[in-house]
């Protein structure tokens, strides 16, 4: 199988502390990937160099066949979630995803709407995101990553928050996403989670990678 991501020695610093040590891994096309540890242990910040938002002290990402920081700045086929999703608390959950996807301009309202119907929220209703649940936020997070039909999927605890009805409903829309080709990589506390999605697990331990025994 062709590998969509390929993390090759990296090494990322804040100050003295070295926070990825030496990672190298691979991620196929297709397949669901999660990624376990505790709070601190480097998983967020391996996640942000592997988009292009940190760039690393020494060692490689490429992303479909291209490298972070010589061929392009950021990934650009990629969805995400990293930590809690920003969104204006003023405006409602269709007008912010409408907001977004005008940025790069590559979808219209109907892929907008089936987003939002495919993670559970009304794409017509009028409340503000400022009143939104921790769990709608959530959702709609989702339905941000999803929107544009990337081929890659990289979500940091997208359960969080969700009751055990949205929490089924994630775990089928990923599930239907890996049928579709798409390739997942999760970071999660829940060992379930992991357990029900995942064709493959690592563990995050004070920047190391490791394939858990």
């Amino acid at each position: 199988m062709e590998s969509i991501i390929k993390v090759d020695k990296v090494i990322k610093k804040f100050g003295p502390d070295i926070v990825l040590d030496n990672v190298s891994v691979e991620f196929e096309r297709g397949k669901i990937y999660g990624i376990v540890g505790r709070n601190g242990s480097g998983k967020t910040v391996l996640f942000k160099t592997m988009i292009g938002f940190l760039k690393p002290a020494s060692g490689r990402v490429i992303v479909d066949g291209k490298e972070i920081g010589r061929d392009i700045d950021f990934a650009d086929n990629i969805g995400i979630i990293i930590e809690t999703p920003g969104f204006l608390s003023s405006y409602s959950g269709y007008k912010n995803l409408e907001y977004l996807a005008g940025i790069k301009g590559i979808i219209g309202p109907k892929e907008i709407k089936r987003a939002m119907e495919q993670v559970g929220l009304d794409p017509n209703s009028k409340k503000k995101v400022g009143r939104y649940s921790l769990g709608m936020r959530q959702r709609l997070g989702i339905a941000q990553a999803i929107m544009e039909n990337p081929d890659i999927l990289i979500l940091d605890e997208p359960m969080n928050g969700l009751d055990n009805q949205g929490v089924e409903d994630v775990r089928k829309i990923l599930l239907n996403l890996k049928e579709k080709g798409k390739s997942i990589i999760l970071a999660s506390h829940n060992k379930e989670d992991i357990e029900a999605l995942c064709d493959q697990v690592y563990e995050m331990d004070h920047g190391k990678l490791t394939v858990p025994a």
